[in-house]
């Protein structure tokens, strides 16, 4: 059953949250997986970002652990959820970019939705008895004129709430700047994916999903139910509406005004699961970004590339777990310099965590959970590899320069090449994290190895999708 924003957040007040009693079923965690848009791997101020500052952010990492190797499996936002959500390879399912209008999905040779049947987390959560909620940016099918893609309920979420990339009930975007003297609107034709529809202004929409998240966390813990809940906010994805009080100049500016606004607002969530004992000590929360900045916007730090691109600055994303109550004692405030692994892995990670079966499906990622939990260093065993959106071949209009097509990481070294195995680069990230020494003509026995692997994965992606 779905209910309004509005309705969730009169109810959650008006039955105080989590009963004083409440507990949760012993030896299943609760999850909160959050998953901010477009930002770059050095946005956080505790990632050296010192233009802006996130204490709401930094504080879950200083009780939790920061994570200096994640990495997202796609450098655009529908394979990288994609990704996140099947445990697999988006190219299995045909998303290689993000979902757009039918035609541009077909020119693209794209699916226009995530197939229903694919494996998820929340549905083995689900089987497990998982209560399981998604709030927040869906883009998985349900955008532009893509009318009829299954609901967000279809892919094992008991409860949704969406903007204007997903379908059934959401919250979509006033828009106000200094000087105006009414709000605007913006994606007006979302109304037609779904509802309810609660309008509200952008600069809180992020507060509006963590409200209804809250919700839907409490109930489950009055009813004696372990949660899994998506908190994807739209946030810090351009256009840039701070508050009106917060305005900023220029594109950066405005950018730093809203990823402080989104840390204020995501305090909200993290405060209260940290202040409410019934869920303290249980609860596993999992912060990252679905891809790199938007180039003018967010900052990568010292890594090069930006969302789009297959370098670092691309598909790196800060991690954050925090889980007080589950993780290794005396592993608060550390930062994990070495396990190198990726969003496929969360999946198989969370599984393991639950207890829950995942079926027969074979996933891409693997089970890292003592990593999540600070008890192990270890890193993936298998390679990570990547494909560039088909639509960007080039940075764009004011740089025409040519991205490589496929990327593939194998312990410290990064190799990049086009489809034909031509235009190689390598380079050794242990100690050229910045991709600025191209290794190629002096390693041709690492480059002739890690191009095979690369190129035979994605012939089988290739294959993969033409199964379907």
């Amino acid at each position: 059953m779905s209910f309004s924003p509005l309705a969730l957040i009169l109810l959650w007040l008006a039955t105080g949250g989590v009963a004083p009693g409440a507990t949760v079923a012993p030896g299943l965690p609760n999850i909160v997986m959050v998953l901010i848009d477009d930002m770059g791997w050095g946005d956080f101020s505790c990632y050296g970002n010192k233009e802006a500052q996130t204490p709401h952010l930094d504080r879950l990492a200083v009780e939790g652990i920061r994570f200096a190797q994640f990495y997202v499996n796609s450098p655009i936002c529908s394979p990288s959820r994609c990704a996140l959500t099947t445990g697999q390879y988006p190219q299995r399912w045909g998303i290689t970019s993000f979902l757009e209008a039918r035609a541009a999905n077909l020119q693209r040779g794209m699916v226009n939705w995530l197939a229903p049947q694919a494996p998820t987390l929340a549905k083995a959560l689900k089987a497990r008895g998982y209560a399981t909620g998604h709030f927040g940016k869906w883009h998985l099918g349900g955008q532009r004129d893509v009318d009829d893609a299954p609901p967000i309920t279809a892919y094992g979420f008991d409860e949704s709430l969406t903007n204007f990339e997903g379908m059934g009930p959401k919250l979509l975007p006033l828009t106000l700047k200094p000087g105006d003297a009414a709000p605007g609107k913006i994606w007006v034709n979302a109304e037609r994916l779904g509802g309810p529809v609660t309008w509200m202004q952008r600069s809180k929409i992020t507060g509006g999903f963590v409200e209804a998240a809250i919700h839907f966390m409490d109930k489950s813990a009055q009813e004696g139910k372990p949660f899994y809940v998506n908190l994807w906010p739209d946030d810090v994805h351009s256009p840039f509406w701070p508050p009106v009080e917060k305005w900023r100049e220029g594109k950066r500016g405005l950018y730093l005004a809203v990823l402080e606004e989104m840390d204020r607002q995501l305090g909200r969530l993290f405060d209260h699961l940290r202040d409410t004992p019934a869920l303290r000590n249980n609860t596993l929360v999992l912060v990252c970004s679905d891809n790199g900045p938007e180039p003018g916007a967010g900052s990568a730090g010292l890594f090069r590339g930006t969302k789009a691109t297959l370098y670092e600055g691309g598909v790196r994303s800060p991690l954050i777990a925090w889980a007080p109550g589950i993780m290794e004692a005396g592993k608060a405030a550390s930062h994990n310099e070495r396990s190198v692994f990726a969003a496929i892995d969360i999946a198989p990670s969370l599984l393991a965590l639950a207890g829950a079966n995942a079926g027969p499906e074979r996933f891409d990622g693997e089970n890292l959970a003592p990593v999540l939990l600070g008890k192990s260093e270890a890193s993936r065993t298998a390679p990570l590899f990547w494909s560039r959106p088909p639509d960007r071949k080039t940075m764009g209009p004011k740089n025409k320069e040519p991205l490589p097509d496929l990327a593939m990481r194998e312990g410290s070294w990064k190799l990049l090449c086009d489809y034909d195995g031509s235009a190689v680069q390598l380079y050794d990230l242990s100690t050229d994290f910045g991709e600025t020494e191209n290794l190629a003509e002096r390693k041709p026995e690492v480059v002739q190895r890690l191009k095979t692997a690369l190129l035979a994965w994605q012939k089988e992606m290739m294959g993969a999708r033409r199964r379907q």
